[in-house]
């Protein structure tokens, strides 16, 4: 087996390397924060859509989330 040499990458500023033509962060950045943002507008409809029908918003349905497995 050939003995392999390892090095770091220099460091880089906060946000560098978002501008860096890297090609892990061209493709696969933009995929990453769609997935992101859409899970996000998924959570948001969840946490609407649980407040029209418990008439709790979020923090309310939490709480009764915990008081319900506290009385378990």
């Amino acid at each position: 087996m050939s003995r392999q040499n390892f090095q770091y990458e220099p460091l880089e500023a906060f946000g560098e390397g978002l501008t860096t033509k890297r090609p892990w962060n061209q493709g696969s950045l933009g995929f990453v924060e769609r997935l992101n943002g859409r899970v996000a507008m998924l959570g948001f409809m969840a946490a609407i859509i649980g407040e029209l029908i418990s008439g709790h918003g979020p923090a309310g349905q939490v709480v009764g989330m915990i008081r319900w497995y506290l009385s378990l």
